[in-house]
C-alpha cells in the first residue's frame, strides 16, 4: 500500500484583465450554447401557433430532454397559454423558463459535509464519463471550502486510473492511497483508516469504471460499499454517480442500474462543454417525480480545475435562455 503526496510550488505570473478567465456563468452559457441557440431562435417568431409548439417539441426531444419531460413541459405550456391567454413567443419563453426551473429545482441539494468525519464519498460511473477527473476537481472544490481531503485510488480495474488520480493528488497537494494492483475494497479500507488516523475531513473513493451490464463488476462495487460499512456503519455518506451529458437517455438507464447495485444518493453530470445538449438534466428531474428522488450535486463544463461546480437550477436555466440569473 502506498501513500503519495507531492508538494508543488505553482509558478507565479502577472495577470491582466485581458488574461482573466471566463466566469462560471460564461462557461456554462458556452456549454449550453448548442441547445440555447435552437431554443431562443424559436421564440423570435411573430406569434404562438401549432407550428411553433410542434417545433418546440422537436427541439426539446433533440436536446435529450426525453419523451416524459417533453410531454410534461408542453402540457404545462399549453395550459398556461390557454389560461393566461399568452400571445407572444417571448411570453411563451418566459413561461417555459419558469416551468423548467420548477422542474429542476428539486435536484438542487448541497451536500452536508459537517455530519461526519471523515465524510466518505464513493464515486462510480462507466469508463469515459469523467469519474477520476471529477474526483480531482472535487478535491480542489472542497479544499477551497477549507476541508482536508484524502483520495483512494480504488479503480484498480483500469491501468491508467491509479496514475491519473496520483497526478490529481500532486496537483491538489493531497494524499492518495493506492496499490500497484489488488482489491479495490482493500484500497478504500486502508484509505478510510488513514483518514481517521490523520484527522482528514473528506475521503473521495474512486471505484472501477464499468458498464451496468457487467454484473460481476457491478457486484464488486457492492463489495466496496460493504467494506466501507464495516469500518463505519454510517458510511459511505454519499454515493455519487458520474454521468457523461453526451449519452442522452442512456443516462436514465445508468442511474437505475447503479442505484440498484449501490444505492446512488447523488449525481455529477460532466462534459456540458458545447457538444452536449443539456436536456438530459430535465429527463433526470422528470424521472425523479416517478422514481426515487436523487440530487444533482455538481455539473461540469470543461477541463479546467474550476469547471465543476454545484448545480443551481436558476443558473442553469438562465444560461440556457441567455438570461441573467436573479
Amino acid at each position: 500500500m502506498f501513500s503519495f503526496l507531492k508538494k508543488n510550488t505553482p509558478a507565479t505570473r502577472e495577470t491582466t484583465p485581458e488574461m482573466s478567465p471566463p466566469s462560471w456563468t460564461e462557461r456554462l452559457k458556452a456549454g449550453l450554447s448548442r441547445t440555447s441557440n435552437q431554443l431562443t431562435g424559436l421564440f423570435r417568431r411573430a406569434k404562438i401557433d401549432d407550428d411553433l409548439l410542434d417545433e418546440l417539441e422537436t427541439t426539446l426531444l433533440m436536446a435529450d430532454v426525453g419523451v416524459e419531460a417533453t410531454r410534461f413541459l408542453l402540457d404545462e405550456l399549453k395550459a398556461r397559454v390557454k389560461r393566461e391567454r399568452l400571445e407572444t413567443p417571448a411570453q411563451l419563453q418566459t413561461v417555459l423558463a419558469a416551468t423548467l426551473e420548477s422542474l429542476l429545482a428539486p435536484l438542487e441539494k448541497p451536500i452536508d459535509l459537517g455530519s461526519h468525519k471523515p465524510f466518505v464519498i464513493m464515486l462510480a460511473g462507466v469508463n469515459g464519463a469523467g469519474k477520476t477527473t471529477s474526483i480531482g476537481k472535487l478535491a480542489h472544490h472542497f479544499q477551497k471550502q477549507g476541508k482536508s481531503v484524502l483520495l483512494a485510488a480504488g479503480d484498480t480495474f483500469r491501468a491508467a486510473a491509479r496514475e491519473q488520480l496520483i497526478a490529481w493528488g500532486e496537483r491538489n497537494q493531497v494524499v492518495v492511497i493506492a496499490q500497484e494492483s489488488g482489491d479495490p475494497a482493500a484500497v478504500v479500507f486502508d484509505a478510510i483508516n488513514a483518514a481517521k488516523a490523520r484527522g482528514i475531513d473528506i475521503v473521495l473513493a474512486d471505484t472501477a469504471g464499468r458498464l451496468p451490464t457487467q454484473l460481476h463488476l457491478m457486484d464488486e462495487i457492492g463489495k466496496v460499499k460493504r467494506v466501507i460499512q464495516k469500518i463505519d456503519p454510517t458510511a459511505p455518506h454519499e454515493v455519487l454517480l458520474v454521468l457523461d451529458a453526451n449519452i442522452g437517455q442512456n443516462a436514465i438507464a445508468q442511474v437505475k442500474a447503479f442505484d440498484k447495485a449501490i444505492g446512488v444518493t447523488g449525481l455529477i453530470v460532466t462534459k456540458l462543454d458545447g457538444t452536449a445538449k443539456g436536456g438530459v438534466i430535465a429527463a433526470i428531474a422528470r424521472q425523479n417525480l416517478t422514481g426515487r428522488p436523487l440530487a444533482l450535486r455538481f455539473i461540469g463544463v470543461g477541463e479546467g480545475i474550476d469547471d465543476l461546480q454545484p448545480f443551481i437550477a436558476r443558473e442553469f436555466v438562465a444560461a440556457l435562455f441567455e438570461q441573467t440569473a436573479k
